[in-house]
């Protein structure tokens, strides 16, 4: 309960308020995050990259994903860093329902003021 003493102006407060509000709103300076990613495992030929971009456009992240030569999957997710926290649980312990991942690796996990890549999509 708020007492609003005799030098305290009813305006103040509803200033005060709003501006308390708008530091705790989900968009207030939030920031998002970058990282690239490598999953090691049975992940090609098992559907990986199509249930890796479902789930990206689900989470609504962006980035990209790709086969490499050597049978791992690269790519890079940008996003709200929870959502981006989330994708990487994905990528590490779910996958696919026939992929079986032995391990993931995170690199270059970085801050960025903007989004650099719009959508989420598959790169041969």
């Amino acid at each position: 309960m708020i007492i609003c003493h005799s030098n305290v102006s009813w305006t103040s407060l509803l200033v005060l308020t709003l501006v308390i509000l708008l530091a705790m709103s989900s968009d207030a300076g939030e920031k998002y995050v970058s990282v690239d990613f490598e999953v090691f495992g049975n992940v090609q030929g098992v559907c990986f990259r199509m249930y890796t971009e479902a789930e990206a456009k689900k989470l609504g992240v962006t980035g990209w994903v790709k086969n490499t030569r050597q049978g791992t999957v690269v790519g890079q997710v940008q996003g709200h860093p929870e959502k981006v926290k989330e994708m990487k649980y994905w990528l590490s312990k779910v996958g696919s329902p026939s992929s079986r991942i032995h391990r993931a690796q995170f690199t270059d996990e970085k801050p960025i003021s903007k989004l650099e890549i719009r959508g989420f999509g598959t790169r041969y």
